[in-house]
C-alpha cells in the first residue's frame, strides 16, 4: 500500500492544489455512491415491492407475498360443504349387462326375466362428435289460376353452402374467450368434429362477430360512464411490431377495452369514457388521470409495495407503520360491509386520519427535502422516500377514499385483473399483426368479459350473436 505523503513538508501552494483536487473527487464519490445505491435498489425490486409483474421475478428470486398468514391449514377447511359428482335420474343411455345363460355351479338354465336389478353405476362422458349437415329445401307450386307460390329459406340461411352459428360461436370463443391462436383453433375443431377449417375462415368469423357486437360494446361504454365506482388501467400491447397501449375501464359487472397508439390523455379523450365521468375513478396515480374532472381514489396495493420497498432498502420504521395502518383500516371497512353498514363511524374515520397524519409528520422529519449543493440549474433530485411522502400528503383524501366511502375498494384489482387476459393473449400469439385485429379483439373481449361477470354462458351468447340475437348486457 502506498504511503501517504508527509503533509508537513508541503508548501502552502501545494496544499491549496491538493484541496482543489479533492473537492471534485468528493463530488464524484457522492455521484457514484448515489448511482450504486440506485442500481442496487433497482436490482432489489420484484413483484412484492414494486409494480413489476411476477413473471419478471425469474427463477432465482423467491416469491414473497404481501398477504399475511391466516393460520388455516392448506386445502378444504373444516365445516365447508364439499361438492362431488352425483348420480342423476336422467340418463341418456342404459346398458344392461347380461347374466350367464346357465348356472356356473349346476348347469341349470337361468331365466333372464326373473333377474332383479342389483346395482347401478353411472359414467359421465362426452360423445364423440362429428359435424352435422342440414339441407334446407324450398318448394314451389303453381295454382290452377296461374299464381306461383314458393316457400322461403329461414333468416340466416343465405348461401348455397355455409357454416352454421354453432361452429362460428365455438371458433370465436376459442380465440377470444380461451385465447387460442387461429391455427390451433382450426386444428382443434378439425380434430374434435372432423370439420376441416382454415385459419382464414376463423379470422373472417372474428370480423363478423365484431360487427355484430359493436352496439353491445357501445352500451357497455355508456354504462361505465354512469356507474358510481369505476377502475382504469393501461398496459403495453404489441401491434404491427410497434408499441401500442391497451386501455381498460371496468367495474364489478362491466369491462371495456380500447387500443391506442398513445398512452396518455390523448387516448383517454378519444376513447370518450373517462372524460364524461364525474363519479369515483380508482387508478394507480398515473399523472394523466389527474386531468380528469372526477372524484379520484388511489390503489393501495401499489402503495403497499412501495412502502415495502422503502422499508427493505432504508431500514426506516415508518413505512411498516403506514402499511399496518392501511391494512387495519381495510379490515375495519370489510367488517363494516359485513355488518351492512353504509359507512364507518365518524370516530373511526377521525382516528385513522389522525394516525395517518402522525406517521407522515414523523417520516417527514427523517426524510427532509434535499437542498441544492452546487450552482447547477434544474430541479434538485429528491429521494424516493421524500417523493412518496409528498404524494401521500398531497393525495391523502384519495389514498383514504376507501375509508370515507365504503363503495370504493382498497385496490384497483378490477382494473388490473381486466388487463391480465389480454396480456396472456399477447404472450401466446406474440403480437397483433394489424391494428384492426387488435381493435376486433378489444370489442369481442369487452363483450365476453362483461357477460362472464354477469353470469352468462359465453358459448351460448356467441351462438345467439351469430343468429342475430346478441343478448344486451345489463347496465351495471
Amino acid at each position: 500500500m502506498e504511503e501517504l505523503p508527509d503533509l508537513s513538508r508541503l508548501t502552502h501552494e501545494q496544499k491549496d492544489d491538493l484541496i482543489r483536487m479533492l473537492f471534485p473527487l468528493i463530488a464524484q464519490v457522492r455521484q457514484l455512491t448515489a448511482r450504486v445505491e440506485a442500481l442496487e435498489a433497482r436490482l432489489s425490486k420484484d413483484s412484492h415491492n414494486s409494480s413489476k409483474p411476477p413473471s419478471s421475478d425469474g427463477l432465482s428470486k423467491k416469491t414473497r407475498s404481501l398477504r399475511e398468514a391466516t393460520g388455516a391449514k392448506p386445502g378444504g377447511q373444516f365445516g365447508r360443504i364439499g361438492k362431488t359428482l352425483k348420480r342423476t335420474s336422467q340418463v341418456d343411455v342404459v346398458i344392461d349387462h347380461p347374466l350367464p345363460q346357465r348356472c356356473d355351479s349346476c348347469g341349470t338354465p337361468l331365466m333372464a326375466v326373473d333377474a332383479q336389478l342389483d346395482e347401478r353405476r353411472q359414467v359421465f362422458d362426452i360423445p364423440v362428435a362429428r359435424y352435422q349437415v342440414t339441407e334446407h329445401r324450398t318448394r314451389q307450386l303453381r295454382c290452377t289460376c296461374g299464381q306461383l307460390h314458393q316457400s322461403q329459406f329461414p333468416e340466416g340461411v343465405t348461401e348455397v353452402v355455409q357454416y352454421g352459428p354453432n361452429v362460428r360461436a365455438l371458433a370465436v370463443h376459442l380465440t377470444h374467450g380461451q385465447l387460442l391462436p387461429l391455427a390451433r383453433t382450426a386444428q382443434l375443431i378439425s380434430q374434435l368434429f372432423a370439420l376441416n377449417l382454415s385459419p382464414a375462415t376463423v379470422h373472417a368469423w372474428i370480423g363478423q362477430a365484431c360487427v355484430l357486437l359493436q352496439p353491445q360494446v357501445g352500451h357497455i361504454a355508456q354504462a361505465l360512464i354512469d356507474v358510481p365506482v369505476a377502475h382504469a388501467d393501461e398496459s403495453g400491447l404489441r401491434v404491427t411490431s410497434r408499441l401500442h397501449w391497451l386501455h381498460t375501464v371496468a367495474c364489478d359487472t362491466l369491462t371495456w377495452y380500447g387500443v391506442h397508439a398513445k398512452r396518455g390523455i390523448l387516448a383517454i379523450t378519444e376513447h370518450g369514457i373517462l372524460p364524461k365521468r364525474v363519479a369515483t375513478l380508482v387508478h394507480d396515480c398515473w399523472k394523466p388521470y389527474w386531468q380528469l374532472d372526477c372524484e379520484h381514489a388511489l390503489c393501495n396495493a401499489h402503495l403497499l409495495r412501495e412502502l415495502t420497498f422503502l422499508h427493505e432498502t432504508t431500514g426506516q420504521n415508518w413505512p411498516k407503520r403506514m402499511m399496518a395502518l392501511l391494512i387495519r383500516a381495510r379490515g375495519r371497512c370489510e367488517a363494516a360491509r359485513r355488518d351492512n353498514r353504509s359507512a364507518l363511524s365518524a370516530r373511526q374515520i377521525r382516528r385513522i386520519l389522525t394516525h395517518y397524519e402522525a406517521i407522515l409528520e414523523d417520516a417527514q422529519a427523517r426524510n427532509p427535502r434535499a437542498v441544492r449543493q452546487n450552482k447547477h440549474r434544474g430541479r434538485v433530485k429528491q429521494t424516493l422516500a421524500f417523493n412518496l411522502l409528498r404524494r401521500l400528503r398531497e393525495h391523502a383524501a384519495e389514498v383514504l377514499r376507501f375509508v370515507t366511502d365504503l363503495r370504493v375498494p382498497f385496490t384497483n384489482n378490477l382494473g388490473e385483473r381486466a388487463i391480465r387476459m389480454p396480456k396472456v393473449k399477447q404472450k401466446i400469439s406474440g403480437c397483433f399483426r394489424t391494428l384492426k385485429g387488435a381493435q376486433n379483439f378489444c370489442i369481442i373481449r369487452s363483450y365476453l368479459d362483461t357477460m362472464h361477470k354477469q353470469g352468462h354462458n359465453l358459448f351460448e351468447v356467441l351462438r345467439l350473436t351469430f343468429m342475430g340475437q346478441a343478448p344486451v348486457p345489463a347496465s351495471g
